[in-house]
């Protein structure tokens, strides 16, 4: 008997970690827009965070020139109440953004800028970028600020050489005090004004079957006040609360050392792109939604936080998961339907898929299943058509993977919309995923599985960049040749993390690397997008089980028009496949996608594509010879 695969069965796991939002796919270039950040301090229990309206601002061209204070008087709106006041001391003074490590816009691609300002008496304004060594490269028209009430201002840069590096500056013409809040500088090429353009083309390029967001823990954050509320990311983005991100106090450690604060201590959430902005890009993508809601607890590794299952709040947190469905799918006459209208999109975004916890687990203390079983039961109630999505806890082989199933296993026999998938996570060695290449082939057939984290690590001793080798994504292209055959148990797969700034990390290895200017995918990039670009939507019984004691897997499958054979090659020796004994495989002319390298080679920004998916044209007849360290595809006429 055939076995269906699900539709966009390979997807995405999006998390704003490594700077992969602001800084990275948010494509606005400023830190600290909106002058309220946080800088984050503290270890699991004791996390403190200090005002630090300022970070990212400084004097131009001198502190003498310029005084930068910030106020919480008079603001712009009560969410985000601080902002600058500028006392100009001499005409033509200023002040600069950080913006990470510079303004990078290739030529002719320009800026769009906006800012709030009110001022006593009309000054001019100009938004400046100059080099490193102080030249000007690019310069706004003049802005008159005439206002002594918060007025918008609008400009644009059009630049017409590389900018890299550059310092964005305001300049104000006259002397004076001047406030401002609330900076935007996006590059004109921007996909939908909002996210940037390269790494949105890399996601695109993959062909996601689905996109879960917004994390991980940081949906659950290190403390609840520091969870991901969706609520407050919706409406106009001067009037969402910032937050501090869970990732600016990775690896501060009470047992060792004392660490109070970390290397990014400013690691924020503007929320810039909050839950709309997510939805906005997976209808661009082409993609299923997977929102996942936090159920009363903080992360469980680095705090004990939680709301308790019986109180009122915790149904505070229930209904916020109702209300995400109404803002998602609602009439525009219902409360939250409304607001997403209001916000541009009048149509229903046709959410089918709901997370129910992140990374969660039971124990004496926490009582995520019963969680569970009030949040399903809550959904289904009201909206019987939505997927919930479980958790098998944070790996594949503790006590907490085992508890999760012995509750989720029964239930899911007796009702199957109880739960349309678990999600198991599991970050492991190349070794083990050669040896669990057929882990899901003992699982009950009611039993569903969402892989939502994996990858494999590997070279822990080089930088970040480099532990994402060949190497690593030959084993996991082995692995997933497992989940492809178990497709009737495994419905959904996606690496993690997705997104890494380079020399912004706080975990790795990442599928995509960028800097501010340039990005690249790693070897794993193009196994994940092998399998969603190159997955039929019935898997072709085969026998090649044999191989694998040579580390060669094979897997096939095929849809109305086209088979897909996979062969994946981690041995060191020719092996040679008898096509022929492939039910419906006809020689001929055929598409052949390859990726091959040694087993330490890894992209980079000098080389992006150093290991990355070459296409040829072949005529094929009924045996094949793959050789080691290759990843091969072949795609025929059916």
């Amino acid at each position: 008997m055939s076995k269906t695969i699900s539709k966009g069965m390979f997807g995405l796991f999006f998390e704003d970690i490594n700077y992969g939002l602001d800084g990275g796919l948010h494509a606005e270039m400023l830190e600290n827009r909106s002058f309220d950040f946080l800088e984050c301090h503290g270890h699991k229990s004791n996390y403190y965070q200090q005002e630090a309206p300022l970070y990212g601002w400084g004097a131009y061209p001198s502190a003498s020139d310029i005084e930068l204070t910030a106020s919480k008087e008079n603001p712009l709106n009560d969410v985000n109440p601080s902002h600058l006041v500028a006392d100009v001391k001499k005409d033509g003074a200023g002040f600069t953004n950080k913006a990470y490590e510079g303004i990078f816009l290739k030529k002719g691609v320009g800026a769009d800028i906006s800012f709030y300002a009110k001022a006593d008496k009309e000054t001019s304004v100009f938004i400046k970028i100059f080099s490193e060594d102080g030249k000007e490269l690019v310069s706004s028209a003049e802005i008159k600020v005439s206002s002594a009430n918060w007025t918008k201002y609008t400009t644009e840069l059009i630049n017409n050489e590389d900018i890299k590096a550059g310092k964005f500056t305001v300049v104000v013409g006259n002397s004076g005090v001047i406030s401002f809040d609330q900076f935007r500088a996006y590059p004109k090429d921007a996909v939908l004004g909002l996210f940037r353009k390269d790494l949105v083309e890399l996601l695109k390029d993959l062909k996601p079957g689905f996109m879960r967001f917004p994390g991980g823990c940081v949906v659950e954050g290190n403390e609840l006040t520091n969870r991901y509320q969706w609520k407050l990311t919706v409406g106009p983005s001067e009037e969402r609360k910032a937050n501090w991100n869970r990732w600016a106090v990775h690896g501060n450690d009470n047992d060792h050392g004392n660490k109070d604060m970390g290397d990014f201590p400013y690691y924020n959430q503007t929320l810039g792109i909050g839950y709309y902005e997510y939805f906005l890009l997976c209808e661009y993508l082409g993609c299923e939604p997977l929102p996942v809601q936090n159920v009363g607890l903080a992360c469980q590794y680095q705090s004990d936080q939680l709301v308790e299952s019986s109180s009122p709040e915790f149904n505070e947190f229930v209904q916020d998961a109702l209300d995400l469905i109404e803002f998602a799918n609602g009439d525009v006459n219902t409360k939250w339907g409304a607001v997403r209208a209001k916000m541009g999109h009048p149509e229903s975004f046709d959410l089918k898929l709901i997370g129910i916890g992140n990374e969660q687990w039971e124990t004496d203390k926490v009582d995520f299943f019963h969680r569970y079983d009030v949040f399903e039961k809550a959904i289904h109630d009201k909206y019987p058509e939505i997927k919930c999505c479980g958790s098998a806890g944070p790996d594949v082989t503790s006590d907490h993977y085992r508890d999760a199933w012995n509750h989720f296993s029964p239930k899911m026999k007796a009702d199957a919309n109880y739960s349309y998938a678990v999600d198991e996570h599991y970050y492991v060695s190349d070794e083990w995923m050669y040896n669990n290449v057929h882990m899901y082939d003992a699982y009950d057939k009611h039993k569903k599985v969402f892989a939502g984290e994996y990858a494999c690590h590997i070279n822990p001793d080089r930088v970040p960049e480099k532990r994402n080798s060949f190497g690593a994504a030959l084993a996991e292209a082995a692995f997933m040749t497992g989940l492809e055959k178990n497709c009737d148990v495994v419905l959904m797969a996606s690496y993690a993390p997705l997104f890494a700034r380079l020399k912004f990390t706080q975990w790795q290895p990442d599928l995509i690397w960028f800097d501010a200017s340039s990005a690249y995918g790693s070897p794993s990039y193009y196994v994940q997008k092998i399998y969603a670009r190159f997955t039929g939507t019935e898997l072709v019984d085969v026998d090649f089980d044999e191989l694998e004691k040579d580390r060669v897997y094979v897997t096939v499958s095929k849809d109305s028009k086209k088979m897909y054979i996979k062969v994946i090659n981690a041995g060191n020796a020719d092996v040679e496949l008898n096509l022929a004994t492939i039910n419906g495989y006809h020689k001929g002319a055929a598409k052949i996608y390859k990726m091959e390298g040694d087993v330490d080679d890894c992209n980079s920004i000098e080389e992006p594509t150093k290991v990355a998916l070459v296409e040829e044209d072949a005529e094929l007849g009924f045996n094949y010879i793959s050789k080691p360290n290759t990843i091969s595809v072949i795609v025929s006429e059916i």
